[in-house]
């Protein structure tokens, strides 16, 4: 076979969905008898992944080009491109791509995050969503999606037959995994955190639910928590929703919260493993990743009960309402305290953790190029 890789998506604007495909591309290639090409942003700031990496197996062809994923020439010279490299299946990460291509063609689904939160963008921001997703929709021949909620999600609102869909579960980077006591104190100190630091990663994002998570800790925090506790929010920060740094403000938390802002993948790891606990509180997940990495870390960890997280933590993690703040309360106060159940969820995690592979993923998406190989 010669699979093709839409893997523009390597590059800093998508944190998530690069280190998805980049972890695949790692894991497919061995697997792969034949030729697994890979089609790279060539001026897209890169900052996280070594794609070089790639060019130590002999399966593995990279194809620059200058086209960027939000272009119209997509549709034109990006779909000739790709024709000139005679793929038998191509796998397009993202929801925008060329349609019209002329050769079987998967897509990968994330969530629905525009149709069940549609109050957090404009009409004609939804309707652009709404047309684009449409027609990766339509031009796909099969689809993998995340989890079985993203499944779920997409048979029940767009009407994709189940025989259609894969599942492939992702998987933490192998970057993620216990540090030294000595490294991670070392790492607090640098960045002058406390030993005792309840972590959340992740953007600011109306879902992400941040406004209750600083709520719930203002409780938490009344309810005896070390005066040296503090609540680290770091990710990407988007400047359209100040609203959980204005609360912060309000509530007087401004030395027992702080933002830190995007995260080098250097220090990410350190970041998760010299964390006292984590909190994930999303409303809603087509996968939540970061539980998997936390855990991973060896970190006890809380997430909130989406169909998403869930699915993800299994057993593993203290789940909670996302929307009744005196649950999320009880959960913070008990990740930050009972020393006995952090020691349980510990276990669990990493238990939990290493039960999802990459190689697995990339098994189970490289059956799925066999059959649509097989049936188009």
């Amino acid at each position: 076979m010669r699979i093709l890789i839409d893997a523009r998506v390597i590059q800093d604007h998508f944190p998530g969905i690069g280190r998805y495909v980049y972890n695949l591309l790692l894991a497919l290639a061995p697997q792969l008898k034949g030729t697994l090409l890979a089609l790279v942003a060539a001026r897209a700031s890169n900052t996280r992944y070594d794609l070089a990496q790639l060019n130590r197996f002999p399966n593995v062809q990279l194809i620059p080009t200058d086209i960027p994923i939000f272009s119209w020439s997509g549709q034109t010279r990006l779909r000739q491109q790709i024709r000139e490299y005679h793929p038998d299946v191509v796998h397009f990460p993202y929801h925008v791509h060329p349609y019209r291509l002329g050769i079987p063609s998967i897509l990968t689904l994330y969530d629905v995050i525009p149709r069940r939160f549609p109050h957090y963008f404009s009409p004609l921001t939804r309707w652009k969503i709404e047309l684009i997703q449409r027609a990766a929709l339509h031009s796909a021949h099969a689809f993998l999606a995340i989890s079985q909620s993203t499944a779920q999600d997409f048979m029940s609102l767009y009407r994709i037959p189940p025989e259609r869909i894969v599942i492939t579960p992702l998987a933490p980077d192998p970057i993620f995994h216990p540090r030294p006591t000595d490294v991670v104190t070392a790492f607090r100190q640098r960045l002058g955190l406390p030993r005792n630091y309840l972590l959340y990663l992740g953007s600011n994002k109306p879902h992400k639910n941040l406004i209750r998570l600083v709520q719930a800790w203002h409780n938490a925090l009344n309810q005896g928590l070390d005066r040296d506790a503090m609540l680290v929010i770091a990710g990407h920060w988007d400047d359209r929703y100040p609203q959980p740094k204005s609360l912060v403000s309000r509530l007087g938390l401004q030395h027992r919260v702080r933002f830190l802002g995007a995260v080098s993948s250097e220090e990410l790891p350190l970041l998760y493993a010299a964390a006292h606990a984590f909190i994930f509180p999303s409303l809603y997940e087509g996968f939540g990743l970061p539980v998997l990495e936390a855990m991973a870390c060896g970190i006890p960890t809380g997430c909130s009960r989406a169909p998403g997280l869930i699915e993800v933590a299994g057993e593993a993690a203290l789940t909670f309402d996302p929307t009744h703040i005196e649950d999320m309360t009880t959960t913070i106060v008990r990740l930050m305290t009972d020393e006995r159940f952090r020691t349980t969820l510990r276990q669990r995690g990493l238990a939990r953790a290493a039960s999802f592979r990459w190689e697995d993923t990339a098994r189970i998406t490289l059956d799925s190029y066999r059959k649509i190989c097989h049936t188009y």
